[in-house]
């Protein structure tokens, strides 16, 4: 079963949108998801888009995505920000993630980027064992900050 590992295109928003859903029940924060369909195709495939993605097909079903978007570090440059990394509950441990992942380090070097960066929750111990294989480092001595 290997999976195809394509750009995401307008057309998989609804189903980029189920999968962030599932995200949220399993980062215990089912709620916090409020985005509307209208917005995310808006927001990625408008006129100025700010995000894209690579999707992971398997028999035509999108089970996974990456969704990145440029930022920009005054002390790095350029910098690729993974917001999210999925894989459906059902297809975790196949390869997914993995070629996922891959897939953005490529688009990193072919961009010319200085890097990628992104949070993972601290308890999410097959997430943090995931990026220890690319030998991630961790830092904690940021604090995550926002406002509305």
């Amino acid at each position: 079963m290997q999976p195809t590992i394509r750009k995401a295109i307008k057309e998989d928003c609804p189903r980029l949108l189920e999968l962030i859903r599932e995200l949220a029940v399993y980062e215990r924060a089912p709620d916090e998801v409020t985005v509307t369909l209208q917005h995310f195709e808006e927001s990625g495939f408008g006129k100025h888009p700010v995000w894209w993605a690579f999707v992971a097909e398997i028999d035509g079903v999108v089970q996974g995505f990456a969704l990145y978007y440029i930022r920009y570090s005054t002390w790095k440059g350029q910098r690729m920000y993974l917001e999210d990394i999925v894989v459906t509950e059902t297809m975790r441990g196949k390869g997914l993630g993995t070629a996922l992942f891959e897939r953005l380090l490529e688009e990193m070097h072919e961009k010319k980027l200085n890097g990628v960066v992104w949070q993972v929750l601290e308890w999410n111990e097959p997430a943090i064992k995931f990026y220890k294989k690319y030998n991630a480092t961790f830092d904690s001595e940021w604090v995550n900050c926002s406002c509305n």
